[in-house]
Parts: structure tokens; C-alpha cells; sequence
């Protein structure tokens, strides 16, 4: 059974009220506001049998009063004003359902409209049942009329096509605005139809409520109503799926879907209500009022306003097919002239069918000067780039070049542009990067000013101690050359403090113009082993070891050996630096293969100390050279460290705490691992 509420109508000139009411019946009913007195008689005619709330504080309220319970006895009023007032107790004697508080206290109100609603829906099948005259002897003269009118729908149907059809048969263009063709098209069925009223009821989009979307003639409140997907109306069209006339009401047995029907003809104005189909679903309806003349509708009539439907929904389908791909295209073409990349499409022949904003700045070439013309138009780099994309259906690299007219620095990727097996033709998507090549210079510059301003601060530091003690050695000599033990500490001191300098120097070079590496197939436990060997000859003082764990099965890298064991041997010193006054000092140094599934990818070096950690404003500065805390040192250990790894395509990863530090090698093993 599908029933509709009556409607609930609330008279008042306050909008807050008319908010707070809606928010708290909006799961009861569709709450409509009227405000001017002048309208509520024709809303009430539309409406009755209607639950109506009144605002006592409105205009002209006590005559109002009077005169709805005088014309419209079957209507049920609920007067809201201020407690203890004298509006409220005339309302409360003159014999209304209930009078309440302005307040309205959300429960309470609630549970009062849900109680007049169900006394009006009592009312109504009362009367409904008071007025139904069939009975069961009458019931073969029932059958009888049936049988007449059935017989007469027959002989209209074979008169063949009904008129209304034949005189809306017209021209409707889907590339119309659709407000536009909806209007074009009420015009034409009221023209059909011989109707002064007729009403589209449709939505837009599949989120949307039902909604007048044109008419002509129409009540004024109509265009206030509005239907959910779920509503009992549109339930019945969808379950029923045929047409509502007042004058064959009689023939709807259920006696809540005659009232709901008779109440969706009164509130629209109507006689008859059509359904539109679209992809067998309810689309909306259409609603007529009185025919021209006067007489109602008859069976040939109604099958013709079905048949309008039916062309109706047609054109709509189509009209909001149309909308749908003129907003796709609308979005593609605003996508691709406002993305940053310029895009230049061409189609089979090489002719320039798309050029975008972008592209023009990039380039410097106006697109009227290329578009439907051959793509060398745009450029000779360009036009072989996107001729050999033609050609191919693999991908192609991208190419870099500077564009002659606007001399800016761009790079070039080509596709193929295929719909299943046909081609398309082929896109250019064009990147200019001379912002970026700008903003790299401007870096490079930076960091070399940075470089050696960070290079003369540590070679001022390094160099200066070893000249020093040169220089104070060299003042005593001619005093305390006689002095035997004098000399030695000189040969001694000034050949450590030369050797130091040679170090330095060294160490810059190297640093500088790094040896050219031997990539060979290697073993990493012998450089691991030989970078510990190389810190224990540098590190002289007591209790320094390193714990290590390499397998004997760990696959082989490609790689330098010297150059590995460098690096590793720079990790191993600052871990046994950073360890330094520990009292139980901790470094440990492992290896072992990395497996993705069931292929080992890499081989992964740990070297752990039990530190105490990097400070946390040095962790973004430790690869850059000459960061260093040491007192002695130029701070190019890890910088070398970090280079050397990513000349073996590997990855170095610091993970610190307070507790110590972990440095992670990750080196790919070789082909086979071999």
C-alpha cells in the first residue's frame, strides 16, 4: 500500500519559524510555507483535506481563522502563539485541533503533527467510505460501464493516430539549453494538447529531486514543490507505470492511492498526470489541466497525451544525452588549454588538429598559424618527433632542445594516440624547463659559493695548527741548534705536521678528482675486512674492535674494490669515533643479502655503534662536506662515502637515536650473483 500524508501548510510571515519547523518535521512531511493571506484559499483549495499551522502573531489571523474553518471544515488547524496570550485562548475557544507554544519544543511538536496527520488520514478514509456507493448488487453495473468504455477505448484506438501527436511532431534541438527546450516543449504540448495548463516535472542529474522544471500557466505554489526519489508519487508511477485522470479515479480500488492521486491532481492543478520513462526508470511527468473546450479527456485523448510522453521522453533523453557530451568536451577542451604542459595533437595525416595556450608560449608560434595545417609548421623538431610517433606504437624517449623562437629549454614526450586497433593520430606533451634549469643554476652557484666558502673555513683551520707548530719550531732552531734532543723532536714534529698537510691536500684532491673506478664482479667480504684493517692501523688507542657478521653464501656485487673499502673504512672510523669514552664501546659490522621474493636484489652493509647519536640539527647537513663536530678533520668522509655508493648504484641510509647510530648500505648484487 502506498500512502501520502496529507499536506502540511504553515501560515506565517516569520522565517525563522518557517527553518526551525521544516528542520523538525523533514522525516514527517513536506512542510509548504504560505505568507500571503490572498494565497492560503487557493493553496487550501489545492490541499484539502490539509493540516494547516497558523501563526498567530500574522496578519489579519482572527478573520483568516474564521474564515478557513467556514470554507474548509475538513481542515485541521494548530495555532502557535505566545503562551497566556489572548490570541492563543480566542484559537483555543473558537475550537482548533491545538494551540502551542511559539517555542516549540522539538519532541512535543513532533509527536503533535504526527497525531493530526494520522487524524486527518482517519478522517479521509471515513468520508472516503461514506461516500462509496458500489455495492455488491451493483456490481454487474459496474462491469457493464467497464465493458462500454473498454469498447469505446477500442473503437478511438482504431481511428488511428491521435491528433495531438501528429501537431507536436516537431523540430526539437538537442543542442538547445535545456531550460530553453524544456519550455519550447510545454509550448508544444499545450498547443497539442488544446490546454491552457501544462507542467514538466523532471530532474537534471540522477542526485536530484523531481522539480518543476517548465510550465505554463501553472498554480504559483506549484513551482515550490519539490519529490524525493522515494516519494509515495513517484512510487506509484514507478510501480504502475501508467498515466492519473480525475475522471477514472473511481476505478483505483486501494482507497490510499485514490487520495494520494487525488491529492497530486489537486495540488497541481490537473486532470491528468503522465509519467516519462527513460531507461526503465521514471524520469518525471507531465501534467494537463482542462482541454480548451471544456469536455474531458476521453480514452482516444488520453492515449495521445501517452503517446506525447513517449516523444517527450525522447527528446529529453536525447536533449540530456547532448548536455552530457557537450560538458565532457566542454571539460577536455578547458583540461587540456589549462594544464601547464603545451599540447600539440596531430591526427593520421600529421595535421595539427590541437595547440594549446601553452604551447604557443612555449614555442612562440601562434596556433591560427598551425592548426589544420601540417605539423612542421609548428617546428622541424617537433613535426619529426611527432611523425616518427606515427610510425610506432612503442613508446619513444624524451628528447630535450632548445625552441628556436623563444629560446627556452623544453622537453618532448610523443605518443601514438590509438582507440582499440584504430589510430588516432599522435600528442606532444611539451615541458619548459627553462624555470627549472634557471632555479638549478642558481642552486649550482650557491652551492659552489657555499663550497668554497666552507673549504677555506676548514683548510684555514687544518692547515693553520701544522704551519704554526712549523713556524714555532722553525724560530727555535737557530737558538737550540746545539740541543741534540731539540733536533729530534724537530725532525720528528715538523715531518707529522708535513705528512698531515700532505693528507690534507690528498684528501681535497680526491675528493675533487675522484679515481676513475674498476667495476668488476667482487666478493664484499674482503674490502669489508680490509676497511677494518685500515681504521685499526689509523686508530691507536686501546680497546678498539669491531664485531663482524658476514655469511659466507652473500652474492656478489659489481664493484670497486679499493673504492668500497675506502668508503666502508670512513663508516667504521666514525663509528669508532662516535663510540670514543662509551664505557663498553660497540661497533659491529654486518652483511646480508636483500630478497624480493624469491630473487636476491641486493646485499645491505651495517655498520652500528653505540654512540651517542646524531644531533638533530646535523642530520640534514652530515653529506655535505665540511660538516664535521670533530676537533681535527675536513668532514669529507661521509660526502665521499655517499658518492662512492651512488657511483655503484646503491642507496645509503642513517638511522640515529640517543643510543647510537646505524648506517645502511644497500648494493645491488650482480648478474646471477656471479
Amino acid at each position: 500500500m502506498i500512502y501520502s500524508p496529507a499536506a502540511c501548510l504553515l501560515y506565517t510571515q516569520d522565517i525563522e519559524l518557517v527553518r526551525r519547523s521544516r528542520a523538525y518535521l523533514r522525516h514527517l512531511a513536506l512542510l509548504r510555507h504560505v505568507q500571503d493571506a490572498d494565497r492560503l484559499a487557493a493553496v487550501l483549495q489545492q490541499n484539502d483535506p490539509a493540516l494547516l499551522l497558523v501563526d498567530l502573531r500574522a496578519r489579519e489571523i482572527r478573520d483568516l481563522l474564521q474564515q478557513v474553518q467556514s470554507e474548509w471544515p475538513d481542515v485541521l488547524i494548530v495555532a502557535l502563539g505566545t503562551p497566556q496570550s489572548d490570541p492563543l485562548r480566542d484559537a483555543e475557544s473558537a475550537g482548533v485541533y491545538a494551540a502551542e507554544d511559539l517555542g516549540l519544543d522539538r519532541r512535543r511538536f513532533q509527536n503533535l503533527i504526527e497525531r493530526a496527520l494520522e487524524h486527518l488520514r482517519l478522517r479521509e478514509e471515513n468520508h472516503a467510505l461514506k461516500k462509496a456507493k458500489v455495492a455488491v448488487h451493483d456490481f454487474a453495473l459496474v462491469a457493464e460501464r467497464k465493458e462500454s468504455a473498454s469498447n469505446q477505448m477500442l473503437r478511438e484506438i482504431g481511428r488511428g493516430t491521435p491528433l495531438p501527436v501528429l501537431r507536436f511532431a516537431r523540430g526539437f534541438h538537442g543542442s538547445e539549453n535545456p531550460d530553453a527546450l524544456m519550455h519550447r516543449v510545454v509550448e508544444g504540448l499545450a498547443d497539442a494538447a488544446t490546454v491552457a495548463r501544462v507542467g514538466l516535472f523532471a530532474r537534471v542529474r540522477e542526485s536530484d529531486r523531481y522539480k518543476l522544471r517548465a510550465g505554463l500557466c501553472c498554480l504559483p505554489e506549484t513551482g515550490e514543490l519539490e519529490y524525493r526519489e522515494r516519494d509515495p508519487l513517484v512510487r506509484w508511477l514507478e510501480s504502475r507505470a501508467y498515466l492519473i485522470s480525475r475522471a477514472h479515479l473511481s476505478d483505483t480500488i486501494d482507497l490510499s492511492e485514490r487520495q494520494l492521486l487525488q491529492r497530486t491532481l489537486d495540488r497541481f492543478g490537473a486532470e491528468v498526470i503522465v509519467p516519462l520513462h527513460a531507461e526503465g526508470r521514471i524520469s518525471g511527468w507531465l501534467f494537463f489541466g482542462h482541454r480548451l473546450t471544456g469536455q474531458p479527456f476521453d480514452y482516444s485523448g488520453l492515449e495521445g497525451l501517452m503517446l506525447l510522453a513517449d516523444h517527450v521522453s525522447t527528446v529529453l533523453a536525447n536533449a540530456r544525452l547532448n548536455e552530457e557530451v557537450t560538458l565532457q568536451k566542454t571539460l577536455a577542451e578547458t583540461l587540456l588549454e589549462a594544464i601547464p604542459q603545451g599540447i600539440v595533437a596531430v591526427d593520421e595525416e600529421a595535421i595539427v588538429r590541437w595547440f594549446n595556450p601553452t604551447a604557443e608560449t612555449i614555442l612562440g608560434i601562434a596556433a591560427a598559424d598551425v592548426l589544420g595545417r601540417p605539423v612542421e609548421s609548428a617546428g622541424s623538431r617537433i613535426g619529426s618527433a611527432l611523425r616518427e610517433a606515427l610510425e610506432t606504437d612503442r613508446p619513444l624517449p624524451q628528447e630535450r632542445w632548445v625552441a628556436p623562437h623563444t629560446r627556452r629549454s623544453v622537453s618532448v614526450e610523443t605518443r601514438r594516440l590509438l582507440h582499440g586497433n584504430d589510430s588516432l593520430g599522435a600528442v606532444a606533451v611539451i615541458q619548459d624547463l627553462t624555470p627549472e634549469e634557471t632555479l638549478r643554476q642558481k642552486q649550482e652557484l650557491t652551492d659552489r659559493a657555499a663550497f668554497w666558502t666552507d673549504l677555506a673555513a676548514s683548510m684555514s683551520h687544518e692547515v693553520r695548527n701544522p704551519l704554526v707548530a712549523i713556524k714555532t719550531f722553525a724560530q727555535l732552531l737557530p737558538e737550540r741548534f746545539d740541543d741534540a734532543d731539540f733536533r729530534r723532536d724537530f725532525n720528528q714534529i715538523v715531518l707529522q705536521e708535513i705528512e698531515r698537510l700532505d693528507r690534507i691536500i690528498t684528501q681535497i684532491n680526491n675528493f675533487a678528482h675522484p679515481p676513475e673506478l674498476n667495476f668488476r664482479s667482487i666478493d664484499l667480504r674482503p674490502p669489508l675486512k680490509k676497511a677494518v684493517d685500515m681504521v685499526r692501523s689509523r686508530l691507536t688507542q686501546n680497546g678498539f674492535s669491531v664485531e663482524t657478521t658476514l655469511p659466507d653464501d652473500l652474492p656478489k656485487v659489481v664493484g670497486d674494490e679499493t673504492a668500497l673499502a675506502e668508503a666502508f673504512a670512513h663508516l667504521v672510523a666514525n663509528a669508532a669515533e662516535a663510540s670514543l669514552g662509551h664505557p663498553k664501546p660497540q661497533i659491529t659490522l654486518s652483511a646480508r643479502p636483500v630478497r624480493e621474493g624469491e630473487h636476491t636484489s641486493g646485499v645491505v652493509v651495517t655498520v652500528h655503534d653505540n654512540g651517542s647519536g646524531i644531533s638533530a640539527d646535523l642530520k640534514d647537513k652530515i653529506f655535505s662536506p665540511f660538516c664535521t663536530t670533530k676537533a681535527r678533520g675536513m668532514g669529507l668522509g661521509l660526502p665521499i662515502v655517499k658518492r662512492t655508493v651512488f657511483d655503484h648504484n646503491g642507496r645509503v641510509d642513517i638511522d640515529s637515536d640517543p643510543h647510537g647510530t646505524s648506517v645502511n648500505v644497500l648494493l645491488p648484487v650482480a648478474e646471477n650473483g656471479n
